[in-house]
């Protein structure tokens, strides 16, 4: 008995996720270009919150300037894609 049960459940479940899949918005497809600057937008992202790891860590100062220029590079490569 406790079987049929867990088959309805998982049937059930299994319904629930179809109606919801076909509920759920259609969203249009994003243009290559909008699709390129997302990728370039996340990218710069990953490459500024690895920056800011190394600069918490960094002990030496010639490399903290590196890093601090770096930084700097990369908000400022934020800040014109935001103006896009």
């Amino acid at each position: 008995m406790a079987r049929g049960w867990e088959s309805k459940s998982v049937a059930a479940q299994i319904d629930a996720a179809e109606n919801h899949h076909q509920r759920a918005p259609k969203h249009k497809p994003l243009s290559p270009d909008r699709l390129e600057l997302i990728r370039k937008k996340e990218t710069i992202l990953l490459s500024r919150t690895r920056i800011v790891r190394e600069l918490e860590s960094a002990e030496n100062p010639r490399y903290r300037v590196v890093l601090e220029k770096a930084l700097a590079d990369l908000d400022a490569q934020l800040s014109d894609i935001a103006t896009v």
